[in-house]
């Protein structure tokens, strides 16, 4: 899944189960949407309203030296995924074969995969208002799969799947962090914008189906070798089976699935509607 559709509908989930941290991703969403509207407004009469709105937003963000580093960050990781696209595109040209891919980038997408992980610091420390709790859920995800599945067992390496959901991945993280650069800029382009809420129609049906198609792949592996299970007795008095573990991580797709995409065709509309709304009327 990409990670922004992951994180809308874990929202929605968690919300009873972590009130407070929901409330403070919100609370920082909405802070900065009022600056923006305050700053768009007229300057008559609205001098009280700005002192209101703008005030606690310039208290709660990031200062100067945290955002040129997040700028950085993004640059790098953005920068790091085109590395990811270019040496798949390369190794296609030279194969003339899109089958065993994977190897020619195995260890940018690890690294730069398992880099995701500073999100969650990020979150923790306050340089990003979003939920530590939710953004750890959609990166752990990522490099659960990465680490726990393709890398653990090499026997589905090899599979197409994995080529989809890595191609999938690969252009999502491109637009989501230059989206998140630009935007760090105040200045983010509309096709980088249209891209980030349209792309997601293929893109994120794309990486769910390689991802599922991987975990199912890995099955019989896992459950001929017993990788990571546990089994009685043992002087812990715990057992643990990872490939039932992995089969209800598959199941958890289904009620998941359907749910997040049509919200996120919401998002869509809600977010590209206003826009298009706006050109109209300039």
């Amino acid at each position: 899944m990409s990670l922004f559709a992951k994180q809308t509908l874990l929202e929605a989930l968690l919300a009873p189960l972590f009130p407070q941290c929901i409330k403070k991703q919100r609370v920082g969403g909405d802070d900065k949407e009022r600056a923006r509207a305050v700053m768009a407004a007229p300057a008559t009469g609205t001098s009280r309203t700005a002192h209101n709105d703008v005030g606690p937003r310039r208290k709660k963000g990031p200062g100067a030296l945290a955002i040129a580093y997040l700028v950085i960050y993004n640059v790098v990781m953005t920068a790091g995924w085109l590395v990811i696209a270019v040496g798949l595109v390369r190794a296609y040209l030279a194969k003339g074969s899109y089958h065993g891919l994977y190897y020619s980038i195995e260890k940018p997408l690890k690294f730069f995969q398992t880099g995701a992980l500073l999100e969650v610091l990020h979150c923790a420390v306050g340089i990003v208002p979003s939920s530590v709790v939710l953004t750890g859920f959609q990166v752990m995800s990522r490099v659960f799969l990465t680490w726990a599945v393709t890398h653990s067992v090499r026997e589905v390496q090899n599979e197409d799947s994995v080529l989809l959901f890595v191609v999938a991945w690969t252009v999502t993280e491109i637009i989501r962090y230059s989206f998140y650069t630009f935007s760090l800029l105040n200045h983010l382009p509309y096709l980088i914008k249209w891209a980030r809420y349209t792309l997601f129609i293929v893109l994120y049906p794309m990486g769910v189906t390689g991802e599922l198609l991987t975990i199912y792949a890995a099955l019989p592996y896992v459950q001929k070798t017993g990788l990571y299970s546990i089994t009685l007795p043992n002087k812990y008095n715990f057992s643990f089976d990872y490939h039932t573990f992995l089969i209800l991580t598959m199941v958890s797709y289904i009620p998941l699935f359907p749910q997040l995409y049509f919200h996120m065709m919401r998002q869509r509309k809600k977010v590209l509607g206003h826009a298009e709304d706006y050109s109209k009327v300039e």
